[in-house]
């Protein structure tokens, strides 16, 4: 997809410097044999190769199913040499995900039968609670990230950032509150129901560094969710505190979009450190994210500041910049409101292929994974998480 490329040839021209095209690059990685000796391009299996003005060559190398793509890692490793070897490539980054989802999680044995978990029941009714706002034991800081429309990469943004803040030392969770659509299983590429030794206590899963709990992991994809309010307070006031979390420096609350139930809950009965709003740059998610900034203030959460995503979009084919949503307009709101501007994230092909295949792309060293980082040090340098 070439869009708002300037009307100039596709390869990099570097005057007074010998340097492979994209093309070349393509080519050489194209040769790389797998393991059933057919290579990566007799498979299809190359996507986003790009090689950028300043040397630096990307791509991603797409396996069938997460399980396969483990047992690439050698495969991906030879391609990484074979780009460094091509003349001024300076950077290589080299990623692995899956087009396939993650094997289904096997089902529980029946009620009864030697081995059965035993049987717990998310979206009961909530209990009762004292009035004073209360955190889950071992968490130091709640940390909400909230959106006023769905489709801007609030989920996404969330679990990039706990993986970027779990790179940096940080020990971090990861709680899925968007109870009517759970994405957390599949960008973090984990497909298990949790255990529960006793019925009530809920054992998280981990991926990559980070501690996860999703509505996603006990129910069926396929399943709808037909709750009514109480029932979505029940389930959250259950993930919070009957999860064992552990020692935890933050934990980051994936929220659903909107302005509902669940962001009423989780800032009125827990002690929330503060909200970080996303939006893209366009109008019409503007409009919607003043809806999420004055909820927060009706709520009395800080707004710990905003983050535009999808700011910026940069062709593979010739490095040319386009703005697909507009440039600079959540920087704008946030400058109005007095509130801090967090960061522009990019939109990559890569992020989208790294989430649908369970592998941020925070994981990596590319440009996105970059953003994340920075943004992560920001937060951890302002004593935010």
């Amino acid at each position: 997809m070439r869009i708002g490329c300037p009307d100039a040839p596709g390869d990099h021209e570097h005057k007074g410097q010998e340097m492979a095209s994209r093309q070349e690059l393509a080519a050489a990685l194209g040769q790389v044999a797998l393991p059933d000796g057919a290579t990566l391009a007799s498979k299809d299996m190359l996507r986003a190769v790009s090689l950028s003005a300043d040397g630096v060559a990307s791509f991603v190398i797409e396996a069938e199913t997460a399980d396969a793509a483990r047992l690439l890692e050698p495969v991906r490793a030879e391609a990484q040499r074979v780009a460094e070897a091509l003349p001024g490539v300076t950077r290589v980054s080299a990623m692995l995900t899956a087009h396939g989802p993650a094997p289904a999680a096997a089902k529980p044995a029946p009620s009864g039968e030697k081995g059965a978990p035993p049987s717990l029941k998310i979206g009961r009714h909530p209990k009762p609670q004292a009035d004073t706002p209360s955190k889950p034991s071992g968490v130091d800081r709640i940390l909400a990230i909230g959106s006023g429309k769905g489709g801007v990469g609030k989920s996404t943004v969330s679990s990039n950032l706990a993986v970027a803040l779990a790179r940096q030392g940080r020990r971090v969770g990861l709680l899925d509150a968007d109870i009517y659509g759970p994405s957390q299983p599949r960008m973090m590429g984990v497909n298990k129901r949790p255990a529960s030794p006793d019925g009530k206590i809920i054992e998280p899963l981990t991926a990559h560094g980070v501690t996860l709990m999703s509505i996603g992991f006990m129910l069926d994809p396929d399943q709808a969710v037909v709750w009514r309010g109480p029932m979505l307070m029940g389930a959250l006031q259950q993930m919070l505190g009957q999860v064992r979390w552990g020692e935890l420096d933050v934990l980051i609350v994936d929220l659903p979009p909107g302005t509902g139930d669940v962001q009423l809950t989780l800032c009125q009965r827990s002690q929330v450190t503060g909200a970080i709003v996303v939006s893209t740059p366009q109008d019409v998610a503007l409009l919607d994210a003043r809806k999420a900034l004055d909820m927060f203030g009706k709520l009395n959460t800080p707004v710990l500041g905003m983050i535009e995503n999808m700011s910026t979009y940069i062709c593979p084919e010739c490095g040319h910049e386009a703005h697909l949503f507009g440039h600079g307009g959540v920087a704008e709101e946030a400058h109005r409101l007095d509130l801090p501007f967090l960061g522009a994230l990019p939109l990559e092909l890569e992020t989208r292929l790294a989430g649908d295949g369970g592998t941020p792309i925070a994981l990596g060293d590319g440009p996105a994974a970059q953003a994340y980082a920075t943004l992560a040090k920001r937060l951890v340098d302002g004593g935010m998480a």
